[in-house]
């Protein structure tokens, strides 16, 4: 690593493709990255975090640090949610908007610009693509999120999104490299595998196909 380098950035990591590819580039090209699971007590988390550990510790990159998981439970605010419950999660055939869950990046980002100030880490980074629909994953969000982390904690920090302009192909293809089959996108997974069967796993499935590149995913649909 060089002096030249540029500062050291959180990524917000999920244990998905998108965020795990993220924390790959970023680490190739940055003094430091400090990968940050936030646990929300949601159904897939606990899978997510056993197989975001195996994605991470097989990259062996200098800047990369040790993963950190912190809380920040939502079961008071959802209640009998999908997400909590596991009962109605939404399938392959769903829109995108089915599987929104309510301010999920406002009660993120406060808590990761909580750590980053007290570390004085200047940028927190996250793996949205171009499509995201939801109304705390717009411009306006992030810039309004920004003005407000920066007055609340007397410390600026940049919110990036580096692959707002891609494609879910797009970023699959970005991570040809990578050992892909270490990360996990699935929200009703069965045992430590992918269920196959839900939105995420469609949406996960699609982009290695239009990428040309081998799903070493396992599937328990297709098993």
């Amino acid at each position: 690593m060089t002096s030249e380098q540029p500062a050291a950035v959180c990524v917000l990591v999920s244990g998905g493709l998108d965020s795990c590819v993220l924390a790959a580039d970023l680490a190739r090209r940055r003094r430091a990255v400090y990968p940050l699971f936030i646990r929300q007590g949601l159904l897939w988390e606990e899978t997510e975090i056993y197989w975001l550990r195996r994605f991470l510790e097989s990259l062996k990159l200098d800047g990369l640090q040790t993963l950190t998981v912190l809380d920040v439970p939502v079961a008071d605010l959802y209640g009998k949610h999908w997400s909590t419950t596991g009962e109605a999660v939404p399938g392959a055939e769903t829109e995108d908007a089915a599987v929104y869950l309510p301010g999920r990046n406002l009660l993120l980002l406060t808590k990761a610009a909580v750590f980053c100030a007290m570390r004085e880490i200047p940028e927190i980074a996250l793996g949205i693509l171009g499509m995201n629909p939801f109304p705390d994953a717009t411009p306006e969000f992030f810039g309004r999120m920004e003005s407000a982390l920066a007055s609340a904690l007397d410390f600026p920090i940049r919110i990036t999104r580096p692959f707002s302009g891609l494609t879910k192909k797009a970023v699959t293809e970005m991570g040809r490299d990578l050992p892909l089959e270490l990360t996990f996108s699935c929200i009703n997974p069965r045992g430590r595998d992918h269920c196959g069967d839900c939105n995420k796993c469609a949406e996960r499935q699609k982009g290695f196909r239009e990428a040309g590149i081998e799903d070493r995913t396992v599937y328990a649909a297709s098993s």
